[in-house]
């Protein structure tokens, strides 16, 4: 059987900056939110990032409300909008592993999936994608984002690093 020359780009994506951990207000840490100043430098951050993303994405979101808000300031600042989904797989607290298969199907309708989400969870995918061991390669901060390309199937070690990106370096490029 031939083997496929198509590539898969994964660009995940940290949450930006939310209200600190507080039981007795939130005692789903879920529906905490972003702060304000922590909206406004993701509103920022997203505006640099969508430079370095493709035409067509495939977006896809923890189901947490920071998340989703990050994900929805990345939605509508591309062009074309694309569709978000809710990934249970992204979710706080998720392991790593179970993330390729869902980008695997995700990546049949497009070679650009991009994931917003949290650490541990989002440095351990990094560091198992790059090296097929689940060490974090590296601290994503809130927000940043780091660009993964994969030789058409997107497992474990198989991942080349294509950039990495801080807050700030996201805001100079806006």
């Amino acid at each position: 059987m031939p083997r496929s020359t198509r590539s898969v780009r994964v660009v995940v994506v940290r949450h930006g900056p939310a209200v600190l951990r507080d039981p007795a207000r939130w005692p789903d840490d879920a529906v905490r939110p972003l702060t304000p100043n922590g909206a406004d430098q993701t509103r920022v951050a997203v505006r640099g990032l969508v430079r370095y993303l493709g035409r067509r994405v495939r977006l896809a979101s923890s189901p947490a409300v920071r998340c989703r808000v990050t994900a929805e300031f990345l939605r509508t600042a591309l062009d074309p909008t694309p569709r978000l989904e809710y990934w249970e797989e992204l979710a706080p607290g998720a392991l790593a592993p179970p993330i390729f298969e869902r980008i695997n199907t995700a990546a049949r309708s497009g070679p650009e999936v991009v994931i917003v989400g949290h650490e541990p969870t989002l440095a351990e995918f990094v560091g198992l994608a790059l090296t097929g061991e689940g060490t974090p390669f590296a601290r994503l901060g809130k927000p940043s984002a780091a660009c993964l390309e994969f030789p058409a199937t997107v497992r474990p070690g198989a991942a080349r690093l294509r950039w990495l990106l801080t807050r700030k370096q996201l805001a100079r490029a806006a």
